[in-house]
């Protein structure tokens, strides 16, 4: 009996997945120029969005308003019952209003209309049906309306939802676009979070730039003073000139481990033929975050900080990274 009942569970779990999928599947046929426009008149308008929404449409539109705002379009969300009890003094005239419903007949919601329409703030609607009272006053209006809950009784709103947030998704991510909205403005709005602190942090703020403790080595020097040199600036690792003061190398802890296992005589060893060439550097421009993508993408500890010429200038270690919470 309970492997029936499992199997059944399982079944109807998959059909919620199918009816949801299919509700966003349908939001495909239905993109018109109704996107261009709202895309014109929130990137036109020199205040924010206000979203709006009673209930669950409610919860959606938290959300979409928190996608808007992380991806470069200063959003609010408006409550619609606290609206008419002094909240909608954040509505202004330079503003855009989403209202969501999809009954697209809420109560609450239009008793906000009067003042969208006083003020001559543009109403962008998500709705279920274009002629309810909502859809009709929308100066743009986005269907959002499904077949059928997913939700056996047919109450919940379950596939509505998904597909409310779904359409709201899409307009965030074409604005986005439209504004060139880049990976570095994203993580700013997080920096809070290891990725945001990658992009708050650039490399000469967390570089060791003293001279005197850079551990600079030169290709002439013999590999043992190049090793004396390492274990005084205990940094794992010596950067190598040449006589122009331009990188040409690298010699960390594990090369000397793997130098002392190939070589019998070291004493007549040049720093020059044993030590890494062409190795990575990075500028101190860039953000933190590119030099712990480089660490990892070559499994190293640390990079070798470099001017327009070629001339070490600092050095950043896994352990800056770290230290600074972008590792």
């Amino acid at each position: 009996m309970e492997i029936i009942q499992q199997t059944t569970m399982q079944e109807l779990a998959r059909e919620v997945f199918q009816i949801e999928s299919d509700s966003i599947l349908k939001l495909k046929d239905r993109i018109d120029s109704n996107l261009e426009k709202a895309i014109s008149v929130i990137i036109g308008s020199k205040g924010r969005i206000i979203v709006t929404g009673m209930g669950k449409s409610g919860l959606i539109g938290r959300k979409i308003a928190a996608t808007l705002s992380s991806t470069g379009t200063p959003a609010y969300f408006l409550h619609p019952a606290e609206s008419t009890h002094g909240d909608s003094g954040i509505i202004t005239r330079d503003d855009v209003v989403i209202a969501i419903s999809n009954s697209g007949e809420t109560t609450e919601l239009l008793n906000l209309l009067p003042l969208i329409k006083r003020f001559e703030v543009p109403l962008i609607a998500f709705a279920g049906n274009k002629n309810s009272t909502l859809g009709k006053c929308a100066d743009i209006y986005f269907d959002i309306s499904v077949e059928k809950e997913a939700c056996p009784l047919g109450k919940a709103p379950t596939a509505s939802t998904t597909a409310t947030l779904a359409m709201g998704d899409a307009l965030a991510i074409c604005l986005l676009k439209k504004r060139g909205f880049s990976t570095e403005d994203f993580l700013l709005y997080h920096p809070s979070g290891t990725l945001g602190k990658g992009v708050l942090y650039m490399v000469k703020d967390l570089m060791l730039k003293d001279t005197n403790l850079l551990p600079i080595a030169h290709e002439e020097d013999t590999f043992l003073e190049t090793v004396d040199l390492i274990s005084k600036k205990r940094l794992g690792c010596a950067l190598i000139v040449d006589s122009q003061n331009k990188l040409t190398g690298l010699i960390t802890d594990g090369d000397i481990r793997r130098i002392l296992l190939r070589y019998p005589d070291i004493s007549v060893l040049r720093t020059k033929f044993v030590m890494t060439k062409n190795p990575k550097t990075i500028s101190s421009e860039d953000m933190a975050s590119k030099a712990l993508a480089l660490m990892e993408k070559y499994s190293i500890t640390s990079l070798a900080v470099c001017d327009e010429d070629d001339c070490p200038i600092g050095l950043i270690h896994i352990h800056d990274l770290l230290r600074a919470g972008v590792a």
